[in-house]
Parts: structure tokens; sequence; C-alpha cells
């Protein structure tokens, strides 16, 4: 992109894809991923009841799932969060919530929070939750620019309303997942060797009285005693012809002896749903969220996933693909992350320029203006909102 290039014709960028006519349903970008130990052992997440999430295809090849739509989105989330002060520097608002003031103070970020615009926290901050329901209200009548000025990133990761009063639900627009292919599950075993063989038969007695029992198990939950970790808790059929069961193991992480990949997919159709009041409030909606979304797919986010899931970024081939309504995927040419930067900044003008007066809401409010050191947009959570929002039965309970 020539950055000498007008504001007008950098927006026009990727117009192609948000007209209604287009014949391109989607854009997928993959990365080759690998892990930081020459090993290849990575440790996937771990689920109640079933452990790793691993699937096991026709042929025999077994794929674990390492970082899950959900979590991928949580992780992307954030890269939208600012410590700038100046609103110019902002690509989405800035909206804090206080959880309390004393006896220190907690504040949390809407992008931080997982069901986003949705979510139960939202739902107990009564003035955001009035600016938040009315825009849901908006959009489930088909008006989806009040939520994209106030929370864009709902509309880019999804929101489910199932807490508030519109039960409005709108699909992801960036679904990004990593999986590891042709995995060997790897089991662990471990020690914990406690003081207990130092201490006297009256010393150990007395705390065996002490815990309530004639066993070491309470004790060495509080490290007053040896503990083995070779089966997982509450494993039953811990042995199975006399040999330890495989599937009552403790987890080691999986053998990665194919590839790791991340597969991220922009659903250009969900965002060709979207409409303003007007073609030029749709046209501004549909620039500005595929701007979100395609600064959410470049972002190198770390790959340090959780403890034994170092990965890093195999080469510098991030392979884009268009994909048609009909016949086959055909590579695309993207722009590089500083050029969608800039195209990302320049289609939030039209919304950042509203920010000052969607967000004022007190009369004495002190809300950010465009280009002015300020303080963020902050709202204060109210404990009994979310005592009612227990008792109140939710579109989520209906399921």
């Amino acid at each position: 992109m020539n950055h000498a290039d007008s504001p007008n014709v950098i927006e026009k960028r990727f117009d192609h894809y948000l007209r209604d006519s287009s014949d391109i349903v989607a854009l997928r970008l993959s990365q080759n991923l690998e892990p930081v130990d020459p090993s290849g052992i990575i440790y996937p997440p771990t689920y109640a009841d079933i452990g790793y999430n691993i699937d096991t295809l026709a042929d025999g090849r077994k794929v674990a799932l390492i970082d899950s739509v959900g979590s991928q989105a949580n992780r992307m989330e954030p890269i939208f969060k600012s410590d700038s002060p100046n609103i110019s520097d902002w690509l989405v608002p800035q909206v804090d919530i206080v959880i309390r003031e004393q006896p220190s103070k907690v504040v949390v970020s809407l992008l931080d929070l997982a069901h986003r615009a949705a979510d139960a926290v939202v739902q107990s901050t009564p003035d955001l939750a009035e600016l938040v329901n009315d825009a849901l209200r908006r959009l489930q009548q088909g008006d989806a620019y009040r939520l994209c000025t106030i929370a864009p990133t709902s509309l880019v990761f999804g929101v489910w309303d199932s807490r508030g009063e519109t039960g409005e639900k709108r699909p992801r627009i960036v679904r990004s997942v990593i999986r590891a292919w042709d995995v060997e599950v790897l089991h662990s075993a471990a020690q914990f060797n406690s003081i207990w063989k130092r201490l006297t038969e009256q010393e150990q007695n007395e705390l065996l009285k002490a815990a309530g029992a004639r066993d070491a198990e309470k004790l060495s939950k509080k490290g007053l005693a040896d503990a083995p970790a070779v089966f997982r808790p509450k494993a039953n059929n811990k042995y199975r012809d006399g040999l330890p069961n495989p599937e009552a193991r403790v987890l080691g992480g999986v053998l990665v002896k194919g590839e790791v990949r991340r597969d991220v997919t922009v659903n250009l159709l969900a965002l060709r749903q979207l409409r303003g009041q007007d073609a030029q409030q749709t046209l501004e909606i549909r620039r500005y969220l595929l701007g979100l979304s395609l600064l959410a797919a470049t972002h190198e986010m770390d790959l340090f996933l959780r403890e034994g899931c170092l990965l890093r970024y195999q080469d510098e081939n991030d392979e884009w693909f268009e994909i048609p309504r009909r016949g086959a995927p055909r590579e695309a040419s993207l722009a590089a992350f500083p050029e969608i930067r800039e195209y990302a900044d320049d289609v939030a003008r039209p919304f950042r320029e509203k920010w000052r007066d969607v967000f004022s809401r007190q009369e004495n409010d002190q809300a950010p203006s465009q280009g002015d050191a300020t303080t963020r947009f902050e709202y204060n959570f109210d404990l009994e909102e979310a005592k009612k929002l227990v008792k109140k039965k939710t579109a989520e309970d209906a399921e």
C-alpha cells in the first residue's frame, strides 16, 4: 500500500468483499506452528471428564485440540486494549468496569469479559447495561450500528444475549482454532516426598488423629505425607489385566508426529448480514468490522498457551485464501499487518467520532474527546443487580 494514498483510497481497499453481490463467502488463513521443545511434546488443554479432546480419524490418526475457538477469541480480543489516554489512538472504545473501590480498586475491561457485551458483569452494571440493552434491541430489529459503536468486538467474536431481555445471538465473524495432527498420548508420573518418614511413630499418629482418618490421604493433600501421582483423581479401574489402565493414568502431553496448524476463518456472509439504518451506515459497519477481523487474524499473538505448550510460527508463509460460493479456493493477496492496521484505523474514524456522545451518560461526565488526554470510559458494577440476575430465568436456563 502506498502510504501517500488518501484515506478514501485506503478505506475502499477491501470493499469488493463487502458487497452483497460478492461471490466470496469467506477468507481463510492457515499458519503452520511448531513446538519450541524439539521433542515435539506439547500439553493440550484438559477438560473435565474427558481429559484431552482427541478425535480418532477413520485412518487411525489422532487429532488433538490445542486451543479451542472460544479460547482463541479470548486471546485475540485483548489486542484491542490500549493504554493510551487519547481516544484518537483507540481502535475500539476502552470501557472499564469498576468491580469495587475498597479496600483496593478492582477494574476489568469489557475486552477481558468472556461473553463480551452479553456478559453477566455487564448486565450487573446498570449504566452500561442500559446502553448495551438498547444496542441489542436495535440489533434484534436489524440495526447493528449502535452495538458496532459501543462494543464492536461483540460482533467480531460473536455474542449471545442469553442473560438479557432480547436473547439475540450473532455468529462469530472471526473463527480461529489450533489443532495438532497425528498425535500420540503420553502419560506422566510423579512422587511427592514429604517429611513423613522423618517423623516418629508418635508424631505420625498425632497427625493422623488430627486428620480424622487412619490414612494419610488428607495429610498428603496438606503436604505432610508422601503422595504418588500416577493415576487421575477419582479414576476407576486403575488396573486392567494386571497392568496400569492408560485411561486412568495422569496425562503427560501428546507427541506430535504431524503438523500443528492454526486455521482462521473470516466469515464474510456473517459480516454481510449486518446492516445499519441506510446504505452509508451499512458500509461503515462492514468496513469497520472487517478491519478489526483482519487485524485480529493477522496479529502475531504470543503462543505460550499454557504450561508445557509453548509454540512458535514455523515460517513466514501465512497462506490466505478466498473461498468462493462455488469452485476451488484461490490464493488471496492481503496486505501485511502494518497496512491492515492502517486500514483498521482509517475505517474506525466514523465510529470514533461518535464515542464521545454515546458514552456521555451523566450531566457531569467528562467523556474522552478526540486527540485530548483523558480518562477511559468507566462504569460501576452493582452487586445488588448481580443478585437479581442470579434469580432471573434466562434464555440459557431454557436450553
